[in-house]
């Protein structure tokens, strides 16, 4: 009796040790990356940079956001690793559109790498494009005082650049491998969630000093709380939300012994796309306002300008079209990632079949039908949590940026990282059950043989 709680006891302090051995480093790789963030990139004044890109919009702020503030200080970790998450998705479309590289995932861990190892040679290329055209850019811009932004401008400028980026978003790639691999949770998704977070500490410090100053009203402080708490609520209610279609599975005959039929549930979920279509969409819409923003000292044309002040955040027409690119975009990634005659196949393969539902070309078209239903839901709620931000920014006045892809990005994150946890909590906690189960066999079988 002794010796099994001497061993459940040792059991549970390596359980807890080894997971907080995880979180420390998943910590202390969070660290690393915020300091990072306040590394300059040689050649570049800070604060004429950081004055420069004050309230410009466009698809830089929102790079700035995923960056956690590093693209408006410009610094080494500017592009963080978007160009790694945008290979990364080209090469999940790829798989399902070539039949070569479908060939090669299905070939088991080795196939997987190799396409990791694509993604991440076209994150590279990515970022010397990305880099190279901001440092560019940047070489002919000035901040409001007529102070400007690159110290000397050149070849060598835009060299350094150039690498500096790159070997910042190599570095995060190895950082999030490694906290995948060390710590708890997807490494690459909690950079992404580091970034996003650190700026709100500054959002409601700003919607508290507009509220002290009276720019801000005491009732659109109160509706801006209840929103940011029922949102949240929503959006974590919505992706746990599951369609489970009942599939049974027939009885089957094995030797002597006889296998009962059997319910199983094939779950759907509302939000089959995840935050796909709101990047997607987002990059698109806002290429115009930062391609004439970029241009703007240059002499850019008056049709872009046109279109991208018709394009602006808070428009009518930003909203129509950002809802429907969403929307489009939505239904074909999940055309995409999910083949429900491929599913029906398989199903009839393992001898299950939904009751009412012939096996076949018939499961496969109901199975097509609800997830068009529940695509359609799930991309108006895409759209109503996408264009959330604008409205209490057009509607309440207020500058705290609250939804969109970034609140679907954490909500998502957190509950991995909390799915892991317990993951990781249940694994030792059976592992520790077993060694207690061995220990008494042992035990008895002294006993007896004594």
């Amino acid at each position: 009796m002794a010796q099994g709680n001497a061993a459940s006891a040792l059991a549970g302090a390596g359980k807890f040790t080894e997971l907080r051995q995880r979180l420390l480093f998943v910590l202390g790789a969070l660290i690393v990356y915020r300091i990072g963030c306040y590394v300059p990139v040689p050649g570049v004044n800070p604060d004429a940079m950081l004055a420069m890109m004050q309230n410009q919009g466009g698809i830089v702020d929102m790079f700035n956001m995923f960056s956690g503030g590093a693209l408006h200080r410009f610094s080494i970790f500017a592009l963080n690793v978007m160009p790694y998450i945008s290979a990364s998705i080209v090469m999940q479309l790829g798989v399902h559109i070539f039949p070569s590289l479908k060939a090669l995932q299905k070939e088991g861990e080795s196939g997987r790498r190799k396409i990791t190892q694509y993604s991440r040679i076209g994150a590279v290329l990515l970022a010397v494009v990305q880099g190279g055209s901001i440092a560019v850019a940047l070489q002919n811009q000035v901040a409001p005082g007529g102070v400007p932004v690159v110290y000397s401008p050149g070849m060598g400028f835009v060299l350094t650049a150039v690498v500096a980026l790159t070997a910042g978003t190599i570095f995060l790639m190895w950082l999030g491998e490694q906290v995948t691999e060390r710590g708890v949770g997807n490494g690459v998704s909690l950079i992404i969630f580091a970034g996003i977070v650190a700026g709100l500490p500054g959002a409601v410090l700003t919607t508290l000093e507009a509220f002290q100053t009276g720019t801000l009203s005491a009732i659109s402080l109160i509706i801006i709380v209840l929103v940011v708490f029922g949102f949240t609520f929503f959006v974590v209610f919505v992706e746990r939300g599951q369609r489970r279609i009942t599939v049974n599975y027939a009885r089957r005959q094995g030797g002597r012994s006889a296998y009962m039929n059997q319910t199983s549930f094939l779950p759907l979920k509302l939000n089959m796309s995840g935050v796909i279509p709101p990047i997607f969409a987002s990059s698109i819409l806002a290429f115009p306002a930062t391609l004439a923003m970029w241009s703007g000292q240059n002499g850019a044309t008056t049709w872009l300008q046109r279109i991208s002040q018709a394009l602006a955040p808070g428009e009518p027409l930003h909203m129509i079209v950002f809802a429907a690119m969403i929307i489009g975009f939505a239904f074909f990634y999940t055309a995409l990632v999910f083949n429900s005659q491929e599913t029906a196949e398989n199903l009839k393969k393992s001898g299950a079949l939904i009751p009412g539902i012939r096996p076949g070309k018939a499961t496969a078209d109901y199975v097509d039908g609800v997830l068009t239903r529940l695509t359609a839901a799930g991309s108006l709620y895409l759209v109503a949590v996408c264009l959330l931000p604008e409205v209490m920014r057009t509607q309440l006045g207020t500058s705290f940026y609250f939804g969109g892809t970034s609140l679907l990005i954490v909500v998502v994150v957190v509950m991995d990282f909390i799915a892991q946890v317990q993951a990781h909590l249940m694994s030792h906690q059976y592992e520790s059950l077993l060694k207690k189960a061995n220990l008494k066999g042992g035990s008895r079988g002294g006993l007896s043989r004594g």
